[in-house]
């Protein structure tokens, strides 16, 4: 199973993208999350990928209104949900979970609270928890992609498949919202050499970004997050899906 992941990206209740995770270079695409939702699911996505970006950055008063459009989204749309972005403790996992969010991203706290991760994994177990793999040329990052770590993807990602982590979100993040073109081979390396299952993200610009990481579906590469592209038409999600699934109509 190979899964495109519609992103939605909240900062202060609305819908944006930001190029290379970069806030002062931000593109407003919709005042209205839940209807952004709704749209994607009637082009068949059956996941959508959540990002509250005011708490990945640490802005807790303007994440608050990303988390009531959450919550409205999951109360109002029929996807599943893969959230993150501020999950730094084990009330906001919790949080994120009585929101309705089926699935958990932790990236910050897998590298400054494996404690988190592990206990995380304890209670909900590895099919509701993702490690976020943010890298810069390999390099994990942290805190909204604001501060580098000494570790890289990979190391990283042993360390959270030795704890019990099963699937990772991998994103390029001089990428991220380019549409420079996905980072195929690079998460193919990352699935192998550390076992995880891994979702791309970063840079996708067109079908053929799709077309390539389904090659290394056989390598461990699971899914793929698209936004821009999706937002700016230059890839069709009912295409991307259809090739994906090619019992699915167009």
């Amino acid at each position: 199973m190979f899964t495109v992941y519609p992103a939605i990206d909240l900062r202060n209740g609305q819908v944006v993208r930001l190029r290379q995770g970069d806030p002062a270079q931000q593109t407003v695409y919709s005042d209205n999350p839940v209807a952004v939702a709704k749209h994607w699911v009637s082009e068949g996505a059956t996941w959508l990928h959540v990002v509250n970006l005011d708490g990945a950055f640490g802005d807790q008063t303007a994440a608050r209104a990303n988390r009531r459009a959450l919550g409205d989204i999951c109360s109002q749309v029929k996807a599943k949900i893969q959230f993150g972005g501020g999950l730094r403790t084990l009330d906001d996992v919790l949080a994120a979970f009585d929101a309705g969010a089926d699935r958990v991203v932790l990236g910050t706290a897998a590298v400054e609270d494996p404690k988190l991760v592990a206990d995380a994994l304890a209670r909900f177990g590895p099919e509701r928890v993702v490690v976020g793999l943010d890298s810069r040329n390999g390099i994990v990052v942290t805190r909204g992609w604001q501060h580098t770590t000494p570790l890289t993807a990979i190391e990283l990602g042993t360390l959270m498949k030795e704890m019990g982590v099963t699937r990772a979100l991998y994103t390029e993040v001089g990428r991220d919202g380019m549409l420079a073109g996905v980072a195929a081979e690079q998460t193919a390396a990352l699935a192998q050499l550390t076992g995880l299952r891994v979702i791309a993200s970063g840079g996708v610009r067109s079908l053929d970004d799709v077309r390539e990481l389904l090659l290394y579906a056989p390598r461990g590469v699971e899914g793929v997050v698209v936004g821009r592209a999706l937002y700016e038409g230059t890839l069709s999600l009912a295409d991307a899906l259809h090739l994906t699934d090619p019992t699915l109509a167009r």
